[in-house]
């Protein structure tokens, strides 16, 4: 007989059949009560045995993890909380778990422990809830692409460039430790390595996002990217996935207009396909929220802020506007920041962006048009020589959600920026050619994957997001 899956069995009406439904033991209580789930929802099927038709040497092995397959009746439930239930026919258990060794008990676990076992977390709910809305996320962002006229493009991800020009690559290379040959200068001559080349792990698509958006008009990479950086907090991983469209002929203006659409789109199809897990992990947060001093609580839940997200207006403010707004703020008056903002052309930090957010404006905001010399070389330079056509797109609670900008399509201009920032130009001669042959206004934004799970799930660090997270000193699993 073909299986049913848990989620489908919850959602029937078709009583008194005999179905077959397959999964893990979350609970075994009374030798009578067999809590299944499958992974399908974070809702578990109870199965209800006869245990006087039981052979003792079957229910003993009946325990926390076990794979289990039933075999019984659908019938409506005679218990609280659950609508349906399995009058159970026949058993057979399909993997064994020895209660004395499996991690994942019935219980509360640390987000710690748990990482410790990140092989074995997704059997939980909390983790479990976060997979599913993860993976409905990334459907949701190939989904409004496609929608909309997107084609998706692979860029590598061995690379010879920096994007971001920040330095903080992983190497790869085919030569033995200790054993690469030296050049006449004493340095490793990479020219004799496996591609010709110094090469590193990619920290960004977006350069070669860009020629393909001259040719195609609108693409869009969604990736694994990699940044070296020995960075242990709550917001960073050394591998991690970056959404980065890239258009041909949009400016500055359509290119807030696209982000915003875009994470409404996506936003608002979790909202209606995961209403389950995202109901679980609103009340997680709740609690987790009374746990915290007064001043540290967050003041809307998390659908609440999903909702303020999707049913907002973003509101796009200039860089310039944002300064004069912070520095005359209260917190800044009265030093309860802990970075000052004393004049034009400060780095923003993510307690500026929250001010903005959740304080002054109370709804999303779009930044735009910073200061040139805190932002990477490939943004359009204005016309006041000291600013660019850069954006930043801050949600409440997090911070800096998208970063992005229109590119500088003027040959002149980027190569004077490359020169002052010491970038050769035999580097990208590739990514000037763009600029010689039908050059264009054109724009894009880099989304970290993560952040917007972590936003999207409420949960607090960005390790719990994704299945094996990659930080210094981690690579386990």
């Amino acid at each position: 007989m073909k299986a049913s899956s848990v989620k489908e069995l919850l959602t029937s009406d078709k009583f008194l059949q005999e179905i077959t439904v397959r999964g893990w033991v979350r609970a075994f209580r009374s030798k009578r009560f067999i809590q299944i789930n499958d992974g399908s929802t974070i809702n578990n099927i109870q199965c209800v045995v006869d245990f006087e038709n039981t052979e003792d040497d079957l229910l003993k092995r009946i325990t926390t993890g076990a794979a289990v397959c039933v075999t019984g009746t659908l019938v409506e439930s005679q218990g609280k909380g659950q609508s349906v239930e399995v009058q159970v026919n026949k058993i057979e258990i399909l993997g064994d778990s020895n209660p004395e060794e499996y991690p994942i008990q019935p219980k509360k676990h640390s987000f710690e422990f748990l990482r410790e076992n990140a092989h074995l977390r997704v059997r939980t709910n909390t983790f479990s809830a976060v997979m599913r809305v993860r993976s409905a996320l990334s459907f949701a962002v190939h989904k409004y692409f496609q929608d909309n006229g997107f084609y998706y493009v692979n860029t590598p991800i061995i690379t010879g460039s920096d994007a971001e020009g920040a330095g903080e690559m992983f190497k790869v290379t085919s030569f033995e430790h200790n054993k690469a040959p030296l050049n006449e200068e004493g340095n490793i001559d990479y020219s004799k390595d496996f591609f010709g080349k110094e090469t590193n792990l990619t920290v960004s698509g977006q350069l070669e996002a860009e020629t393909y958006a001259m040719g195609l008009g609108k693409v869009y990479t969604f990736g694994p990217t990699f940044r070296a950086e020995n960075s242990n907090t709550t917001r960073h991983l050394a591998e991690f996935w970056m959404i980065e469209p890239e258009v041909a002929f949009n400016d500055l203006d359509a290119n807030m207009d696209l982000s915003e659409d875009f994470i409404k789109g996506v936003l608002k199809y979790v909202l209606d396909t995961c209403e389950d897990d995202l109901a679980f992990l609103d009340n997680r947060l709740t609690q987790e929220e009374k746990t915290k001093p007064q001043a540290q609580r967050s003041e809307m839940s998390l659908l609440e802020k999903l909702r303020f997200v999707v049913d907002n207006n973003f509101k796009r403010v200039s860089y310039t506007e944002a300064i004069d707004i912070l520095r005359n703020c209260k917190p800044n008056k009265k030093k309860k920041f802990d970075y000052i903002i004393n004049e034009w052309g400060a780095d923003l930090q993510s307690e500026h962006e929250r001010y903005l957010v959740e304080k002054h404006f109370k709804c999303p905001v779009i930044l735009f048009d910073y200061p040139a010399n805190i932002k990477a070389f490939y943004m359009r330079l204005n016309e006041d020589g000291k600013t660019v056509r850069a954006m930043d797109v801050l949600f409440p609670g997090i911070g800096e959600m998208v970063g992005g900008s229109q590119r500088e399509e003027r040959l002149d201009v980027l190569k004077e920026k490359m020169e002052a920032l010491g970038i050769e130009e035999e580097e990208l001669w590739w990514y000037l050619d763009t600029r010689k042959f039908g050059t264009a206004i054109h724009s894009g934004f880099g989304l970290g994957f993560e952040r917007l799970v972590l936003f999207t799930t409420g949960m607090s660090n960005i390790r719990d997001v994704i299945p094996f997270p990659r930080t210094p000193q981690n690579a386990e699993f």
